[in-house]
């Protein structure tokens, strides 16, 4: 059965919403990463964490793992064209974000 929304916030937070899933798609608007680029992105994150986070953005269809078969051989995920389509909001949230830590004056590390 599928699962019925009164609002359209609902069903985007739904998707996108959630620790780490938001961070995840920020960093693949930037282009194509392999798991340990992401890991290292994302030190607060598990091993455990990352890859079920990835798995759901994959089967909700906002990005796609590519395996390569290069020596050795690896794994490379990015947005799809559905996820690409979050870019704007994607920005919106990051903009917002940089704007609040200078307001209060909180601390960002970024990579």
């Amino acid at each position: 059965m599928t699962k019925r929304y009164h609002c359209p916030v609902e069903l985007a937070v739904d998707v996108v919403g959630g620790t780490w899933r938001p961070v995840i798609l920020s960093h693949l608007k930037e282009g194509v990463h392999r798991y340990g680029e992401l890991r290292r992105r994302m030190p607060g994150i598990t091993e455990k964490m990352l890859a079920q986070r990835l798995r759901e953005l994959t089967s909700a269809g906002l990005v796609e793992r590519v395996e390569r078969s290069a020596k050795p051989a690896h794994v490379e995920y990015h947005l799809t064209d559905e996820g690409r389509s979050l870019a704007p909001v994607l920005q919106a949230l990051y903009d917002w974000g940089v704007s609040r830590a200078e307001r209060t004056g909180t601390p960002i590390d970024a990579p």
